[in-house]
């Protein structure tokens, strides 16, 4: 089957629509919008201009902003002008940026909208010229100005299917990241066919999660290509809620922490006991579900998704009470973000859904999640060995371990490498067990770990909410938890005790990726000299 390629969607959008907004974005509070045509003029614009740079063909050009309208357009004009996108996320710490940029061989880089970029220079070598984009304008030559007196490219450029469109860094959970390299059919391949089988059409999307990561790019800015719809940006964390309810999506990804932080605000303003009573009453309950959609900024949301980690079914339920639907989607940069979803009229909460059409799925026999279809990676940019270890005889080995019902509904059971033996010589998954104990309102982050121990002990980071009652109440509530999740485990898996730390796990203290996953071996590096000592301590140890 033929696909069209995202620039051939923009020439479609170009000619049917030119009057159309495509992006919105908020700047100082005021928001700046952008038609099909404006996007087009920028987009052939900056070509033209990368193209005048004699550059060799296909040169790796790197993306380091946030997200915004001129990412975006930066992102085709690099397809447009014949040469490779480096997508990068604008957390990275200056030592990983300039591994990155080295490994990549990146020629040029984008420089946008970022919080801190003085600490990230260091990691830009000095050979690499620098473009700022307009509104976040560093101490390089301005987008705007490059391009004021450049005539847009004319021609409507095709590149080649086989070609190599970007080359996406991982996030590095389990070590450095590496560069997944993806050519153009695959994002054809995957986001017709996901948006055909959702089906998307002329939808409203909110970008706010890392267009560097491999979901954001293949549901916002591919998403929107493919259906003609419309993409409006949150502007910074403080103003995140209202741009929410500005734009009223009716497209909305949210990851676990998210979620967590919606259900928190919501039960700031109204305790779960007074929420339960309201909604027990059929006519008051009907008012509160829409105010809270209302207020949540999902009062139009068809299509509500969660994804790039695990989220609590406690979670899920707890709003699917209010009637916000969430559907699980389950994928990796591996295999262009195109494996599994739930879909709004058949979603079975627990699980990330159903396979998506040409997508082949199976265990192995240690029960390891294996993908097969068109749009699989075209391998780790200069890591054949790596490669040869994840894509064998065409299967991607995802790394999770799983379960597949008999109507193809797939459970996500855990990482085939987290295991961890205690020392009763018993095998352990801590996935599921931190599912549980996350349920907990009072608890942020968990890590269950138990090298060598008899029984696993969890390390928790408390919630905001956590953090402001006192000791006297918080210790029986977690006592509470431990006794609950401990009643659904098998023996050898009963958590020992939990572990209270202070220190928050973040980006900055390279404790989370930039998806805001848990790097379970920098955890466990930092505190695995402690664990003995811990696990003689409380069954609540706060430290």
């Amino acid at each position: 089957m033929a696909y069209l390629s995202p620039l051939e969607m923009l020439y479609k959008w170009e000619q049917e629509k030119p009057n159309e907004t495509y992006l919105s974005q908020p700047i100082n509070g005021i928001w700046h919008h952008w038609t099909w045509k404006d996007f087009g003029i920028e987009v052939r614009k900056m070509a033209t201009y990368l193209k005048s740079l004699d550059l060799p063909k296909e040169s790796k050009i790197a993306l380091l902003s946030k997200n915004c309208a001129h990412w975006m357009m930066a992102d085709m004009a690099i397809m447009m002008s014949g040469h490779i996108s480096v997508p990068l996320y604008p957390n990275l710490n200056s030592e990983t940026l300039g591994k990155i940029l080295d490994h990549s061989g990146s020629r040029l880089l984008f420089v946008g909208k970022l919080d801190n970029y003085v600490d990230m220079q260091p990691g830009v070598p000095s050979d690499i010229d620098c473009i700022s984009f307009p509104f976040y304008t560093e101490d390089y030559p301005r987008w705007d100005e490059l391009t004021k007196d450049v005539i847009p490219f004319s021609d409507n450029i095709i590149r080649g299917e086989e070609e190599l469109a970007t080359i996406i860094y991982t996030s590095g959970t389990t070590g450095d990241p590496k560069g997944v390299m993806h050519k153009f059919y695959n994002f054809s391949f995957a986001t017709t066919n996901a948006v055909n089988i959702l089906p998307l059409e002329e939808e409203s999307f909110f970008s706010y999660l890392p267009l560097c990561h491999i979901a954001e790019r293949l549901l916002v800015q591919m998403g929107s290509l493919y259906s003609g719809g419309r993409v409006s940006f949150a502007e910074s964390l403080d103003t995140f809620s209202n741009n929410l309810v500005e734009v009223s999506p009716t497209v909305f990804l949210g990851v676990p922490r998210i979620w967590t932080k919606f259900q928190q605000g919501i039960l700031t303003k109204l305790s779960q006991k007074s929420l339960n009573i309201l909604l027990s009453i059929p006519l008051i309950s009907y008012f509160i579900k829409k105010k809270i959609k209302k207020g949540l900024g999902l009062d139009r949301a068809r299509n509500v998704f969660t994804g790039a980690a695990p989220t609590p079914i406690a979670l899920i339920n707890w709003f699917s009470r209010l009637g916000i639907n969430i559907q699980e989607a389950y994928a990796m940069t591996e295999n262009t973000c195109y494996s599994h979803v739930s879909f709004r009229d058949n979603i079975k909460i627990g699980s990330v859904g159903q396979a998506l059409p040409f997508c082949d799925v199976k265990l192995s026999k240690d029960k390891e999640i294996l993908i097969k279809h068109d749009a699989l990676m075209d391998g780790y940019y200069k890591m054949k060995e790596e490669t040869d270890k994840t894509i064998i005889n065409g299967w991607l080995h995802t790394g999770d371990e799983g379960a597949i019902d008999t109507n193809g509904f797939l459970t996500i059971t855990g990482r085939v490498k987290d295991l961890f033996k205690t020392s009763k010589g018993k095998y352990v998954a801590p996935s599921p067990i931190e599912m549980r104990i996350s349920a907990d309102k009072n608890i942020e982050q968990v890590c269950v770990v138990g090298t060598g121990l008899p029984q696993p002990i969890a390390i928790v980071v408390l919630s905001e909410r956590g953090k402001d009652i006192s000791s006297e109440s918080l210790l029986p509530s977690l006592n509470k938890t431990l006794v609950l999740v401990n009643q659904k485990l098998d023996g050898h898996e009963k958590i020992h005790n939990f572990v209270v730390v202070r220190e928050e796990w973040t980006v900055e203290n390279k404790l989370l990726t930039p998806t805001m996953k848990i790097k379970r071996n920098a955890v466990e590096k930092l505190y695995n000299s402690n664990y003995r000592y811990w696990y003689e301590g409380e069954r609540v140890h706060l430290i």
